[in-house]
């Protein structure tokens, strides 16, 4: 049915739970942020509202508010490379490690030694995003050929039925990125744009397999998602209503922020770690196929950028322990 064991996916949380600990610390820690400055900001607005009537105090709270959460999601955004870089490539590298069979150090050592795997491997934060940014556009366009073979299935009403499943390939495809890093982690690659490139090619000739893992993995982690959104419900709607003001949309926000907080912290690892042992079962032995690669030189002008910048990393990079970004490497 799948190419991944549950067991072997719990046992990897369990041994990297020193970093599960600290991506429960971070994305709950943006989570709390978002709702302090977001009730901050309520909190201004209702004040600033008390100089005028009712009507105009529950409009600058409802802006107040507004504004706090614009102003959380805009320094999560500057955070994004740093969020990619520390927690999770350092945790899909830790998982690659154990899968591998190699020890791992414990508490807070785990997460020292998970950063200087990350940074032999990709030198900056920078590096690594554009890598991770190159490698979505890439798979949006193997999730485009699948696409198109189906429909030129001559199957009556396929068409009605194609926009659904083009909505579910691509959250099926939402974690395929990480994986395409890990193969990178895994080979010790030196040159991360040549090591990604071939990760691709590969991916793209296990694509049905590994979309099927990943259909089976996204039903898992919405399904588990939507359970504790619903469970998030009630305390997010006591912290909306000891905020100044009118907040009706706030108790579904919060909770929202919450449940994705569990999401990312938890449930995302764990399919990960599936996804992990799926690609490197079902790649297992193999070399990138030719034909794959000029399907993809064809379909994706970022799988020629990664091409270009393997060069620029190989003529310039390749052997320095902490490289540093090739010239033209943008995030």
């Amino acid at each position: 049915m799948w190419d991944f064991s549950m067991g072997t996916a719990f046992g990897l949380m369990r041994k990297t739970a020193p970093f599960l600990l600290f991506r429960i610390v971070v994305y709950f820690g943006i989570a709390v942020a978002y709702v302090l400055v977001t009730g901050t900001g309520a909190g201004i607005g209702y004040g600033v509202g008390g100089f005028g009537d009712d009507d105009f105090q529950a409009s600058t709270t409802v802006w107040g508010g507004i504004i706090g959460f614009g102003v959380t999601a805009g320094v999560l955004y500057l955070m994004r490379e740093y969020l990619l870089y520390v927690v999770k490539a350092g945790h899909i590298a830790v998982m690659v490690e154990i899968l591998d069979g190699r020890e791992l150090p414990d508490g807070q050592g785990q997460i020292a030694y998970a950063r200087k795997i990350v940074t032999e491997r990709f030198g900056e934060a920078s590096v690594l995003f554009g890598i991770d940014q190159l490698i979505k556009g890439v798979v949006r366009a193997i999730t485009g050929l699948i696409q198109g073979l189906l429909t030129i299935i001559p199957i009556p009403g396929l068409n009605k039925v194609m926009s659904l499943v083009r909505a579910y390939l691509k959250l099926a495809v939402g974690l395929v990125d990480e994986v395409i890093l890990a193969h990178g982690l895994r080979t010790r690659a030196e040159n991360p744009y040549a090591s990604a490139k071939e990760a691709l090619v590969l991916y793209g000739q296990n694509a049905k397999p590994m979309l099927k893992n990943a259909a089976w993995l996204t039903l898992f982690t919405w399904g588990l998602s939507i359970v504790v959104f619903l469970f998030m419900l009630a305390p997010a709607a006591a912290v909306v209503y000891i905020m100044p003001g009118t907040w009706s949309a706030g108790g579904m926000v919060f909770a929202l922020l919450f449940a994705w907080a569990v999401k990312v912290a938890v449930i995302e690892p764990f399919a990960i770690a599936c996804l992990l042992q799926a690609f490197f079962k079902v790649t297992a032995g193999q070399e990138p196929n030719p034909e794959w690669e000029a399907k993809l030189e064809t379909a994706s002008v970022k799988f020629k950028t990664l091409g270009e910048r393997a060069v620029t990393w190989a003529s310039g990079g390749r052997g320095n322990p902490t490289p540093k970004a090739p010239p033209g490497t943008t995030a």
